[in-house]
């Protein structure tokens, strides 16, 4: 029996979260509607919360809203026109839903999209433009969805945005099998970087950053640490790597020093991906030219576009773990501690869950 309200975790004003009694939404065409089983707390959300990103991309565009967009839960009611799901499956979503007809969308770019923000063209953004997953219920577009395997728990499953981000910025450099690759910043995304990678069969592994999370790098893969409150992590991966620099860099931190210091230590021709937040005031850029003259291949990334599908196989087949990454989890009525437990990094949390049914 689905009721007609629900509890929701609404952002009401910056820096103000309130628990509220809402309508249960109504899947419409194409859409299902799924119970909430677990939502993970991303780096974006406080940053949201905080009003960091009002600015530069309107989230929210209004109050109240209801944030989260890592989310894993089950199918319980079908709107019109639904095709391969039904009531029971068990789902894992993804927070883009392009508009489906503008040129980004028709080469698969959908996190992209050009009608970004118009909801009447059918694009959606959960949890960022669209009501996202912080609630008991919320409805998504299918094309938004995926099963997930019976292997994996709902609380890893919400895991699958955070994966999906690594996968997408690794395509976007590659890994050489028998080379060396670093991860700047071992939080969630650079940890699941760290065993993709490692799953890719890169020989060296250098993860560059601090504390609990540096030592869990090397709990899922990374041959070499390096702290950088101890020392200069580019002196250390050069000689590492015997002067020549890595391959490739995933870098996850969102640091003020960071491109500097991996075109630092980077190979010649070698390619780094960027996909962290950044103060953009605040960033130390590096000499460009450098860039020319060493032929270094410079990307963002974006998202997780085309990769659910693969990270679900990497669950499925233990390539990627999620129970280390997982650290807390948290009822819907708890949200405030577990921001507060994320943001303080309190007992040596990674990645925070809210389980809405879970009883506080």
């Amino acid at each position: 029996m689905i009721p007609t309200t629900m509890k929701a975790c609404q952002l009401v004003a910056f820096n103000t979260n309130e628990m509220r009694e809402v309508p249960v939404p109504e899947p419409m065409d194409g859409e299902v509607l799924c119970k909430i089983r677990a939502i993970a707390i991303c780096g974006t959300d406080p940053e949201i919360i905080h009003g960091k990103l009002k600015a530069k991309m309107n989230w929210p565009p209004v109050f109240p809203f209801t944030l989260g967009h890592e989310w894993s839960g089950e199918v319980v009611k079908l709107g019109t026109g639904v095709k391969g799901f039904k009531v029971g499956d068990r789902v894992a979503g993804e927070a883009h839903r392009g508009c489906g007809s503008c040129a980004n969308c028709m080469k698969g770019n959908y996190t992209l999209c050009l009608n970004y923000g118009d909801v009447a063209s059918g694009h959606r953004h959960y949890g960022f433009v669209t009501p996202g997953a912080n609630a008991e219920y919320n409805v998504y577009s299918t094309k938004a969805l995926r099963k997930i395997p019976d292997n994996l728990s709902f609380a890893h499953a919400a895991l699958l945005d955070t994966a999906g981000v690594a996968l997408h910025g690794i395509d976007m450099i590659g890994v050489t099998p028998g080379g060396n690759a670093a991860v700047w910043g071992p939080g969630a995304i650079g940890l699941m970087s760290v065993q993709m990678i490692k799953a890719m069969g890169a020989k060296n592994i250098i993860v560059v950053g601090r504390g609990k999370r540096l030592q869990m790098a090397g709990e899922l893969g990374a041959t070499h640490l390096v702290d950088y409150e101890k020392g200069d992590p580019v002196k250390t991966v050069l000689e590492i790597t015997g002067g020549v620099g890595v391959d490739e860099i995933q870098e996850c931190s969102g640091g003020a020093v960071a491109l500097d210091q991996c075109l630092a230590a980077v190979r010649k021709g070698g390619k780094i991906n960027m996909l962290g937040f950044y103060d953009d005031a605040d960033v130390v850029l590096p000499p460009i030219t450098r860039i020319v003259m060493n032929e270094i291949t410079l990307t963002g990334s974006r998202a997780n576009p085309n990769v659910s599908d693969r990270v679900l196989n990497m669950f499925a087949a233990g390539l990627i773990a999620g129970d280390k990454v997982v650290t807390h989890t948290f009822p819907l009525e708890s949200y405030n501690a577990a921001l507060e437990t994320y943001l303080t990094r309190k007992d040596g949390a990674i990645k925070v869950v809210i389980e809405p049914w879970k009883q506080a």
